[in-house]
């Protein structure tokens, strides 16, 4: 039947057409004589030379393409077809009527004016009738939008919206913080003002929905649109953001709540790809704790740029099952290896090493939680620092070509046994690299990542799940915060850049307090903050610190020619000493002599130091303490 109304609907406006085409021209003659009576000299030519021109003109319409669209969409593009088949048409029909009567008795002076009206007569319904439809449909749309953003996502959100009427939204104005575009329309759209109008504008025009059409924006730009959104107390959505199109992970037209990654994720890295994949791409890469939530991301962006062999080490039967059927499923084609086995495991890890011999070894298997380890601190050396040492001896024996360490900014001036065992570990990275090992040793710090095991984010999504109480540690305590994919990025571009012995660090960009992500996530959920959602405030935990910190001050940062991308310069140490103290420290990790290793532990981290148990200087208490 939808064929039957398309062929109709065709023949409809084919007819309408060749229906304008005698109007228009004996209208020209009217005009032409001043819109007096046609003399009958004139008039007789004229009535003999319209079927040439019918015939010429519907065949020249047809040709261009005028019964292709649909009225109710008619648009710019529309009407340059029509100019175009109006000004082919009167070329072929003055060629035609010269060859064949010389023209004799047709004023040249008609023919402009034919052009002028045929133009309109065949233009001017088309708009009418979109504009009757779009009328009519504005009036019956049950929702007003307001739309962030005037740029072209906001058009192409508004051309969308006018096409299909389905769903019951009208996008009633715009907002932009661009003063050019002020008091602009945008099919039919006026931009109203700019984006702090947002709450006043919700009000005056009754607005149900805001729709945030700015895939550009930074996490700032996000955070103080998000802000006038949520004061307006309507609901909002926004558009994917850059990274997510470029990447092909969302399409334009996706429309979705916004997440905490908009609001805290900052503006797509440029990375070099091109060297990345002419470093890793045909190699053997080994990722070791290649099922955590920063391994497996790694595991899936080495995936994407066609590595030789992808063998995926982890000491976590789940997590490997895991990662290893994603893989399958989304790569098939890439040949895959998983290593059931522990990095403390130094004859597991040389029987890897021996059999798949990778060029590159990522290795982020640690253990991270800051409050467990605390007291903990056998575990934490056996795992952190002889996992690392098993690794990387391993790797100086079978020829590995690049070992990346994943650290943590908790390294820096640690006052956690976690950071200062990653701290040992890097060191340990470093004085092979000052032994002239031929395996380049790189290290990357950085901060906390989204959504990441054991971050807060999953946590308080549990908790507001749950209907709370979110639990902060402190209201003044500020992390930094880069997303997985993100921080995974850059870790691929160090470990092509990176010579040996380098540390680099990710510019995290600025701290957030995670009170502030707190509230987000709350107010993003839904939830109001301190009616359905409280948030309680409990007190800093054994190690943590009220802020981190990503270098030393006697590291001094200097640019790397990449973006994100720092590097910190690294301390002088005697390498020999050093290492001997680490092989030290793991011999002691075999046994019960928590003291003595607590003493080296000290000795080879001079900066560690664990804040007094009995200071409450930073706890908040528990009782009736919240926002």
């Amino acid at each position: 039947m939808s064929i039957i109304n398309h062929f109709r609907s065709r023949w409809a406006a084919f007819s309408h057409d060749l229906l304008m085409v005698p109007v228009a021209w004996i209208g020209a003659y009217w005009l032409r004589f001043n819109l007096d009576s046609i003399p009958e000299e004139v008039l007789q030519p004229a009535l003999g030379a319209l079927p040439v021109v019918i015939l010429v003109q519907g065949l020249t319409s047809w040709r261009f393409g005028l019964y292709r669209g649909v009225w109710r969409f008619a648009s710019v593009p529309d009407l340059l077809r029509i100019l175009k088949a109006v000004v082919v048409g009167i070329s072929l029909s003055a060629v035609t009527l010269f060859v064949l009567t010389r023209m004799e008795g047709i004023p040249r002076s008609v023919f402009p004016i034919y052009a002028l009206l045929l133009g309109i007569f065949l233009g001017g319904p088309r708009l009418i009738y979109r504009w009757m439809k779009e009328h009519h449909l504005y009036q019956l749309a049950e929702h007003k939008v307001l739309i962030v953003g005037a740029g072209h996502a906001g058009e192409m959100l508004v051309r969308d919206l006018l096409r299909d009427r389905d769903h019951g939204y009208s996008a009633v104005a715009f907002v932009d913080d661009d003063r050019e575009k002020s008091g602009q329309e945008i099919h039919g759209v006026r931009v109203a003002g700019r984006c702090g109008r947002i709450p006043r504008l919700v009000k005056q025009m009754n607005i149900d929905l805001i729709l945030i059409a700015v895939p550009t924006a930074n996490s700032r730009q996000m955070r103080r649109l998000v802000g006038l959104c949520e004061k307006s107390g309507v609901p909002f959505r926004t558009l994917p953001r850059m990274q997510d199109l470029v990447s092909g992970r969302a399409a334009i037209k996706e429309l979705r709540e916004v997440s905490i990654e908009d609001l805290l994720g900052r503006a797509p890295v440029a990375l070099d790809w091109d060297g990345i994949r002419a470093g890793i791409s045909g190699k053997v890469v080994l990722v070791s704790g290649g099922g955590g939530s920063i391994g497996s991301e790694l595991c899936r962006q080495i995936a994407e740029i066609n590595p030789a062999i992808l063998v995926v080490l982890d000491n976590s039967e789940y997590n490997l099952y895991r990662i290893e059927g994603e893989l399958q499923e989304r790569f098939p084609e890439q040949a895959l290896r998983v290593c059931l086995c522990d990095v403390g495991d130094a004859v597991g890890i040389e029987r890897v090493l021996a059999t798949h011999k990778p060029d590159f070894v990522f290795h982020a298997a640690a253990y991270k939680h800051v409050p467990m380890l605390e007291t903990r601190l056998r575990q934490a050396v056996r795992n952190n620092v002889r996992g690392t040492r098993n690794l990387a001896e391993a790797a100086i024996r079978h020829g590995v070509s690049t070992f990346l360490l994943i650290s943590t900014d908790k390294a820096v001036n640690p006052t956690n046994v976690m950071g200062a065992s990653k701290r040992v570990a890097e060191l340990f990275c470093q004085g092979k690299s000052s032994q002239g090992a031929t395996t380049h040793f790189v290290t990357v710090r950085f901060g906390n990542v989204l959504d990441s095991a054991g971050s807060v984010v999953p946590l308080f999504r549990r908790q507001i799940a749950a209907g709370g109480p979110v639990t902060v540690t402190h209201p003044e305590v500020t992390r930094y915060f880069m997303t997985i994919p993100e921080a995974c990025q850059l870790i691929m571009e160090a470990s092509v850049v990176g010579k040996g012995g380098e540390i680099f660090v990710l510019d995290m960009g600025e701290p957030i307090r995670i009170s502030y992500l707190a509230e987000q996530m709350i107010a993003l959920s839904g939830k109001i903050l301190g009616e359905e959602i409280e948030i309680i405030y409990t007190g800093l935990r054994p190690g943590e610190k009220m802020f981190e910190e990503l270098f030393h001050e006697q590291e001094g940062l200097t640019a790397t020619g990449r973006d994100k991308l720092l590097l910190a310069r690294c301390r002088e140490r005697h390498w020999d000493r050093c290492l001997d103290d680490i092989t030290r420290m793991i011999e002691i990790a075999e046994g019960e002599n928590d003291k003595e290793l607590d003493m080296l532990l000290s000795k080879l981290v001079p900066e560690f130091s664990r804040s007094p148990e009995d200071d409450k200087s930073n706890v908040v208490p528990l009782e009736q303490v919240r926002r």
